[in-house]
């Protein structure tokens, strides 16, 4: 008898799924649009709005508005010359139909429809469609208006002539799948953000952005007018624009002229311009077809390549360096360089769909091959510029070999004393990482209690002495003469700058824990940008956590509760006033068999009393408790850690199965950038209008 070699599974050819239409996308949808979260909601918004978008990058649009409407709708039009609709070649169906019902369909193959374009496969608006409860195409190209709907990508009824027009464009209105995305927010913030950076890249654009969301929702309610929030972007300038009043709107430049260039080679178009301002942090920025890549990319390389090539030649030639003098490192270079690269091509080679690297060789080629040529030129008809850009590169130079010597100067120190910082750093007794917590603790009183409260086999303890240094502005060497910062470099075992390898790491939790006062915030706020600006792995990687302690501590006899924030207090009040009326019930039920009751409660008129009075009487602020006094109820408001004994810390802040952290994470590298420079640049003029526009949210303050 033969041998059966069938598989015991039933494995057939019938197991094997095909996905016809638009299912690859409901059934994959992070292939497509990177995520199913809030940052796959708002890739929905891009798709659509890059469509426009290219459009103008054609320069058939000069208009695109995008208006947030109720129930998570989004409606995007512009003027460009609308998609086609009539009937398409091959497939014998309207072309708006196969641009919005089929995969990789679209005018982005070819190159007569569009010179370049920020869409990679054709998918963009078939993907919104696929991940809608509910799409609307209207098309205007005069004199005819057409419209078709779609429901989780499919057609609800043919391309129709719905009404007549004088202008051309596109209108989307899209409403995300509630069945795929959990989670629908579309926030104010971040879409002004995004859309306003794409107005500085095409000079003449006009971008509106209109949030109908509440409006229409009062007006339902009041019927009267309202306003209604919108934002207008146009820049003639461009990219000049972008640098000087944006994103160097809070520093101090070094030269007035910005190098800027625009030409076409290797059959892209290279637009490049950048300015040294007196930062010590610097931001480059790079585009293929506008579509912002975070990740870098051969532009970004060629533009690196050029500059420290052209600023070395200059730099000899003119004297600023000797003979006997070393090269300026591409380091030198991007100290307190804001610059712009953006390339516009045919064929863009992006890792992913979510575009975050360009690879396409030939951009190194082409942007290196303008700025070999155009920055020599423009160094020799700014003289004055180049001078001061010549000048904070050397000293960037010379702050980097201050910058090794300081660091080396650590390292040696961390090695020859074995990572060991007698009278700081209690160390933990075990040697593995993974379950190792360094805590950096505010003070030597708090350093006490943690060191008497914590578990001696996973926990260390660095107590800071005072407010470390602020090296926002501050350079290695400035700040590695910190003796805070340098034991606490040499504590976490990484090195620092080049030398840093996180294999090094000595403690995979790093948590800040201090007091619950301005203080507290304040030393938290500088250990933050400590590990931002110079250990920012350890951040993304989440290693970095914030430690939550009480900020009271209620006992009412035996039962004792901690609170960590005034809501928190206000319940465990309430829970407790709650239960004194029921006991102020029960007692003037039983108050004529001669009971005793155990709690006293207290009536008071007018106004409630204060939180907390010296006999001991606590004032409800719930409903229920309005007008009693708790008598019996202690409460201790803790002003910092040292107040509390080594077992209540233990307890309430530093036992891993009680503690409340709070994980520091960074999504957004370009956001966080922008908030440090905020709060902790030499700026005030910005730093005081965040307070003000944020000063609302602010629930506690203690002063």
């Amino acid at each position: 008898m033969a041998k059966d070699n069938t598989p015991k599974s039933g494995y057939t050819a019938a197991d094997i799924d095909v996905l016809e239409g638009l299912e690859p996308v409901r059934k994959r949808p992070g292939m497509y649009i990177g995520s199913t979260g809030i940052e796959g909601v708002h890739h929905l918004l891009w798709e659509v709005f890059d469509n426009s978008y290219d459009e103008a990058l054609a320069g058939y649009a000069k208009n695109i508005t995008v208006t947030l409407l109720p129930e998570n709708k989004v409606r995007i039009e512009d003027d460009g010359r609308g998609i086609p609709t009539d009937p398409h070649p091959k497939l014998k169906k309207s072309a708006l139909e196969v641009a919005a019902t089929m995969l990789h369909a679209g005018g982005k193959f070819d190159h007569n429809a569009y010179k370049v374009s920020g869409g990679l496969h054709g998918v963009g608006l078939s993907v919104v469609n696929a991940l809608s409860i509910w799409m609307r195409a209207e098309v205007h190209r005069k004199p005819d208006i057409f419209a078709q709907e779609y429901k989780q990508g499919k057609p609800q009824a043919a391309v129709k002539k719905v009404g007549s027009t004088r202008k051309t464009g596109t209108i989307i209105t899209f409403q995300p799948d509630p069945e795929i995305f959990k989670e629908i927010d579309y926030q104010w913030d971040k879409i002004i953000s995004h859309l306003r950076q794409q107005a500085y890249l095409i000079k003449g654009i006009r971008v509106t952005i209109i949030d109908e969301r509440k409006a229409v929702e009062l007006k339902e309610k009041d019927k009267e007018a309202v306003t209604v929030p919108t934002y207008s972007f146009y820049f003639e300038g461009g990219i000049v624009s972008f640098i000087r009043y944006f994103l160097n709107r809070h520093e101090e430049a070094k030269h007035p002229n910005i190098f800027y260039v625009s030409k076409e080679a290797e059959g892209l178009e290279v637009e490049v311009g950048f300015q040294y301002t007196d930062d010590i942090q610097g931001k480059e920025m790079g585009f293929a077809n506008n579509i912002h890549t975070i990740e870098g990319g051969m532009h970004i390389t060629g533009f690196r390549s050029a500059i420290t090539r052209c600023l070395n030649d200059y730099a000899r030639k003119n004297g600023y360096l000797k003979e006997k003098d070393e090269n300026l490192t591409g380091e030198d270079m991007r100290e307190g360089l804001t610059a712009v690269i953006s390339v516009k091509l045919r064929e863009p080679q992006f890792e992913g769909q979510t575009k975050g690297k360009l690879g396409n060789p030939e951009a190194r080629t082409a942007v290196e091959g303008v700025l070999n040529i155009e920055i020599p030129d423009w160094l020799e008809r700014n003289p004055n510029d180049a001078r001061a850009m010549l000048e904070k590169v050397i000293l960037a130079s010379k702050a980097r070999i201050a910058a090794k010597a300081a660091r080396e100067t650590v390292i040696r120190k961390g090695a020859m004393e074995g990572f060991t910082l007698p009278g700081k750093l209690a160390d933990c007794s075990s040697r593995d990482p993974s379950e190792s917590e360094l805590m950096i603790v505010e003070g030597p009183s708090a350093g006490g209690s943690a060191k008497s409260g914590r578990n001696r086999r996973f926990q260390a303890i660095m107590p800071l002495k005072g407010k470390i240094l602020n090296v926002e502005k501050a350079r290695i060497d400035k700040m590695l003469a910190s003796e805070e910062v340098k034991s606490l470099v040499i504590a976490l075992g990484t090195a620092i700058a080049e030398e840093f390898d996180i294999e090094h790491l000595r403690y995979h939790k790093i948590i800040i824990m201090t007091d619950a006062d301005v203080d507290g915030a304040h030393i938290r706020t500088l250990l933050l940008t400590l590990f931002f600006r110079y250990f920012r792995e350890l951040v993304t990687r989440g290693h970095i956590y914030i430690a939550q302690p009480p900020l009271f501590r209620l006992q009412k006899g035996t039962e004792v509760h901690y609170a960590y924030n005034e809501q928190a207090k206000e319940k465990i009040l309430k829970q407790w006033a709650v239960l004194a009326d029921a006991k102020e019930k029960e007692k003037a039920k039983t108050k004529k068999a001669g009971k005793n009751e155990e709690w006293e409660i207290e009536e008071v008129g007018g106004e409630e009393a204060s939180a907390a009075g010296a006999d001991g009487e606590i004032a409800g602020n719930g409903e229920a408790d309005a007008n009693l006094v708790i008598k019996g109820v202690s409460m201790q408001r803790y002003k910092g850690l040292g107040e509390m004994n080594p077992d209540q810390l233990w307890e309430t802040t530093m036992n891993p199965e009680n503690r409340v952290l709070l994980q520091v994470t960074m999504k957004d590298a370009e956001a966080a950038d922008e908030v440090f420079e905020t709060l902790m640049g030499n700026d005030v003029l910005p730093r005081k209008k965040f307070i003000q526009t944020h000063a609302k949210n602010v629930k506690n303050l203690d002063i």
